[in-house]
């Protein structure tokens, strides 16, 4: 018996006419890609001629295959810099790679790319780990009386401490996500708190004017205070652990116009850096300078950045640039040095020593590049970088320069576009990006090796206040007075997620692994995650 074929298959319609002929897949163009370096503008590369609609996943294949330094496949991030002529004022200054060159370049609305032009790709090595976004508050915890001047993360991520305006400073645990020590002993706002990089002790500074050092395991205080400044304590700072593993040395800086620097073994102040003549706000121990030995950074509202030498307390050099109070200030290497020797593996260290070489590993390959940058931004509405201690590779060029101008250094650019006061700067923890935030409601992004301007990301209603990176630098999260925090997705230069639910002023924002932390006007520290 013969197979019986079913019946021809209805041709299905539509209100009685006949569906349309499928649209032919449209020809996508072939066009010519040279893969360049980002750090140094080489071709990773002879250019290479293929299909515009290569998917990014494809395009990082592709150069991980070209590219025949690295022996393991490394993520990277593409991107495109528009030519001068075709940016608008306020608009990104690059387009970032997220589909395909077809989807984001080439119907770019600047319309400045055709297919016969030669598409010059940046690549930036990502880091190997990846860091989720939070999407949710997974604790909201009470028990300070008053606002949460600031916050901070140990260097493991493992716990976290605040400080606050009813003159106790807090602990708490992240596993659990519960409070773990109430810190008493200032007699004023706890108004910065500052975890030693090995996370032996946490120092804290007050409105009294006192600086206290805590053991973070008991809760307890190790020793007094340490009394000498005359005014509050505006910021603190600890010595790198690849210089001084075993005790490091703690500064301060006050608003009398001072920085002590504080033996944590003696308990003594070692010696004074008297020379701003008024508030310093901000100081930072960095861990170049000209013999390795560290330098302080401190900047003032006398309008003026100093450069100290560390092991004695010299002067280097005094930087007059801003018109106004210099309010904030960042180093290239902040996140480094704040986390010493614990890197993303998690891998615990047994002596001092061992630690610090792995620091002295970090600082070394993060500095190996550019040098140990420095940004400043200012109530002048305007941001300086400087690169003072060129990478010890690099030619003397910049000091002979600056010998020939009497000394005086030039910063390598000025970052303009604020249109009211910078509130804080941060550098992303690989040094490639920098970010401000200010009091015109905006946060702008910089290349944190040139300072060229990158994008601006616009969604807070209110003054931003604070700014913290992930740890692999592609996630952004901003503090503003409008009660909410904004994590901003660096490839779109776009809000990725929105946290509301803080009822008034977010003053203080930190980040580690997975979680955020955040607290401010409404007494509650919230944690985020994903």
């Amino acid at each position: 018996m013969a197979t019986l074929l079913p019946p021809p298959k209805r041709q299905k319609v539509y209100h009685g006419v006949p569906a349309p002929e499928p649209e032919p897949p449209k020809q996508s163009p072939h066009i010519v890609v040279q893969f360049v370096n980002e750090e140094d503008g080489q071709p990773l590369a002879p250019a290479v001629n293929l299909p515009a609609n290569v998917s990014r996943e494809g395009l990082e294949a592709l150069v991980n295959k070209l590219n025949t330094k690295d022996e393991d496949p490394v993520p990277f991030a593409f991107h495109i810099s528009l030519p001068a002529d075709a940016t608008t004022p306020g608009a990104p200054t690059r387009i970032a790679i997220a589909k395909s060159i077809e989807d984001d370049v080439l119907s770019h609305p600047s319309h400045a790319f055709t297919p016969e032009d030669v598409f010059v790709v940046h690549c930036s090595p990502q880091a190997v780990f990846k860091v989720r976004p939070a999407t949710r508050c997974s604790s909201t915890l009470s028990g300070h009386t008053s606002p949460i001047l600031c916050a901070s993360f140990s260097p493991t991520g493992n716990l976290l401490a605040t400080g606050a305006g009813d003159c106790n400073a807090r602990l708490w645990d992240l596993f659990t996500e519960t409070p773990s020590h109430v810190l008493s002993g200032h007699k004023g706002w706890v108004l910065c708190v500052e975890w030693e990089a090995m996370e032996r002790k946490l120092a804290t500074g007050g409105h009294d004017g006192h600086v206290r050092l805590w053991d973070p395991k008991t809760g307890k205080p190790i020793g007094d205070a340490l009394k000498g400044h005359t005014k509050w304590v505006t910021s603190l700072s600890w010595e790198p652990i690849h210089l001084n593993p075993s005790a490091p040395r703690l500064a301060s800086s006050s608003k009398d116009g001072t920085v002590r620097v504080w033996s944590t073994l003696t308990r003594r102040c070692e010696y004074t850096l008297g020379g701003h003549t008024a508030s310093v706000n901000v100081v930072r121990w960095g861990g170049g300078g000209l013999n390795g030995k560290g330098v302080l950074y401190t900047a003032s509202s006398d309008r003026t950045v100093r450069i100290w030498d560390a092991e004695q307390g010299r002067p280097l050099h005094t930087l007059k640039d801003h018109a106004h109070w210099v309010t904030t200030l960042t180093l290239n290497t902040d996140f480094v040095l704040r986390t010493g020797p614990f890197d993303h593996l998690g891998k615990k260290t047994t002596s001092d020593s061992e630690a610090q070489s792995l620091a002295l590993k970090r600082y070394n390959a993060l500095v190996s590049a550019a040098g140990e940058l420095l940004i400043t931004g200012s109530d002048d509405h305007t941001l300086f970088l400087w690169s003072l201690f060129p990478s010890r590779t690099s030619s003397g060029d910049a000091s002979a320069a600056a010998a020939e101008r009497g000394g005086k250094l030039k910063p390598l650019a000025r970052l303009t576009g604020h249109q009211r006061q910078v509130s804080h700067v941060a550098f992303s923890p690989d040094g490639r990006w920098a970010a401000s935030a200010a009091w015109d409601n905006s946060v702008r992004v910089w290349d944190g090796r040139t300072g060229k301007f990158v994008a601006t990301l616009r969604g807070h209603v209110a003054a931003v206040y604070r700014l913290a990176w992930s740890a692999d630098s592609r996630l952004l999260v901003s503090a503003s007075k409008d009660s909410t925090l904004k994590i901003w997705d660096l490839k779109t230069y776009k809000i990725k997620t929105d946290l509301p639910g803080h009822t008034d002023e977010v003053y203080c924002v930190d980040f580690v692994a997975d979680k955020l932390v955040s607290g401010g006007r409404d007494r509650t520290v919230k944690i985020w995650k994903n």
